[in-house]
């Protein structure tokens, strides 16, 4: 068994490996073969040509789409679990459309769809699309925290003469917290990662994804590994962050919990 996991971490784990270490390469006009080590391209990542101006194209579509269809995807959970209404169950089916439909059938679409309307193609095509299939994820994020919830918490807090509006942001949201942040954060890596649903509809607009793409035949700007290993540590830095945070705060509890009643903090 720690054989098999070994070569599984490894098969996992070869082209990450690949990606960091040709972003030391010394690369001369391809990047496909090892030419030697460098650090120039670190401290140059903008040196290959539009490389950084399709990395900032990712973050605002990312960010934008995520803060979008966070909003919308929290509220479509909230109205879910919470709500009884006409075409409840229906709505439940349609939430997962978006999930379960292949990439290339759903860019497809999209771009059918603006070409009818006469949409130019370009940074709020490729915004619309992101924030299309963002909500889905959204929504089962955290519609799970909030089927989690205890309603009577709410309903305490209306006792106490709390209005819905007080009662959401001083009980509800800051429970949802939370959950709303793991669905900001896996809506941001779906958009900045996009590369099928953004080709269709992104006209003349490069992201960081079709960037790399078409920059593949003649061998990837080691910059580009640059800065793809830079996102590659920060997400693995927030992830280990988290699970510091969360066993800290476990064995804070347990602590808690075995104290003596009545004895000194």
């Amino acid at each position: 068994m720690p054989a098999f996991a070994g070569l599984a971490f490894l098969y996992l784990l070869v082209p990450v490996a690949y990606t960091v270490a040709f972003s030391f390469n010394d690369a001369g006009k391809s990047n496909l073969v090892w030419r030697g080590f460098t650090w120039d391209n670190w401290a140059n990542p903008c040196g290959a040509p539009q490389v950084c101006k399709a990395f900032a194209n990712s973050l605002q579509v990312g960010l934008l789409s995520t803060l979008v269809a966070t909003v919308l995807g929290t509220l479509v959970a909230i109205a879910l679990v919470r709500y009884r209404f006409r075409g409840r169950a229906l709505a439940n089916l349609l939430v997962f459309l978006p999930m379960s439909t292949p990439e290339v059938v759903l860019g497809a679409a999209l771009l059918a769809q603006f070409l009818t309307l006469r949409v130019p193609l370009g940074f709020w095509t490729v915004v619309i699309a992101h924030v299309m299939f963002n909500v889905s994820f959204v929504v089962v994020t955290v519609k799970a925290r909030v089927q989690s919830m205890d309603p009577r918490l709410e309903e305490a807090a209306a006792d106490l003469y709390a209005t819905p509006w007080q009662a959401f942001w001083r009980v509800t949201f800051p429970l949802l917290l939370p959950g709303i942040l793991a669905a900001a954060l896996l809506a941001f890596s779906l958009s900045f990662d996009d590369f099928i649903v953004t080709s269709f509809n992104s006209g003349p607009y490069t992201t960081f994804p079709k960037f790399v793409y078409v920059s593949a035949t003649r061998g990837i700007p080691p910059q580009a590994n640059v800065i793809g290993t830079a996102m590659f540590v920060l997400a693995l830095a927030v992830v280990v962050g988290a699970q510091v945070v969360t066993a800290a705060r476990r064995r804070a509890t347990r602590t808690a919990a075995a104290r003596p009643e009545g004895s000194a903090p």
